[in-house]
């Protein structure tokens, strides 16, 4: 039998936030896959790292994307150097918590700067960039349908994410550009504890790892896999919410 065609061969894409955990694997795969990849990042050394570690096909971007000059400088770059892009994951974000009576106007300023401000440019700005039928993805949780404590102001960004990709599909339909939303669960990094006995909350008996949202995120860019998939939330959470249990 012949070798399999990659599912991203030739696509070209961006992943915000893609030093590290979700973005990291899924820069990774996305390569794997056959695509070239653009990275950003607010920390050179995390970017560098990285970079290196995928080793090809990928380059890596400082910038924040709450700042919208860094976002004309990243995008200026990309369209100079590969003058299109098949694929966005707007996957920056930040989590910080306080409970309703305890948050401040910089917490809420800081998260929504980035989860939503961040977003919502990252993806206006690409636009021009991204030919018709691309896909875009969006960096949700089930943490945005769900009423835990001290979440107020994280959980309402990415109720957003959740509303953007809604309204979006309809914005760009004479395009056919393809929005969606992924909501992982509990993603297990490097620098989160875990007890043995949290892989019990999830109906598949473990906690889920960035390689199960890059997989996610493979499917939502493939549109030979998922070209009838638009405006949608996709839970990636073992089953966890399904059970109602949060620890």
């Amino acid at each position: 039998m012949g070798k399999l065609e990659a599912k991203l061969e030739g696509k070209i894409a961006l992943i915000t936030g893609g030093s590290s955990g979700i973005g990291l694997a899924t820069a990774r795969r996305f390569v794997a896959e056959g695509a070239y990849v653009f990275i950003t990042g607010r920390r050179e050394a995390e970017l560098a790292a990285a970079a290196k570690d995928i080793g090809k096909n990928i380059r890596a971007l400082r910038g924040d994307v709450s700042n919208l000059d860094d976002l004309d400088r990243i995008l200026a770059v990309i369209k100079q150097d590969k003058g299109r892009l098949d694929i966005v994951f707007a996957n920056a974000g930040i989590a910080k918590y306080a409970a309703l009576g305890e948050i401040t106007e910089e917490l809420y300023d800081a998260i929504f700067d980035i989860n939503v401000k961040g977003m919502l440019f990252t993806v206006q700005k690409a636009l021009p960039l991204m030919p018709d039928g691309a896909a875009i993805i969006l960096a949700s949780s089930v943490v945005g349908s769900k009423g835990l404590g001290a979440n107020t102001v994280y959980a309402a960004t990415k109720a957003v994410a959740r509303s953007f990709a809604r309204t979006w599909t309809t914005d760009l339909k004479a395009r056919r550009i393809r929005v969606n939303a992924i909501s992982p669960g509990w993603i297990h990094t490097a620098d989160t504890p875990l007890r043995p006995e949290d892989h019990a909350q999830h109906p598949v008996g473990r906690v889920g790892r960035p390689e199960d949202i890059a997989e996610a995120a493979v499917f939502l860019s493939d549109p030979a896999a998922s070209g009838f998939l638009t405006g949608q939330n996709l839970v990636i959470d073992g089953g966890m919410t399904v059970k109602m249990i949060y620890v």
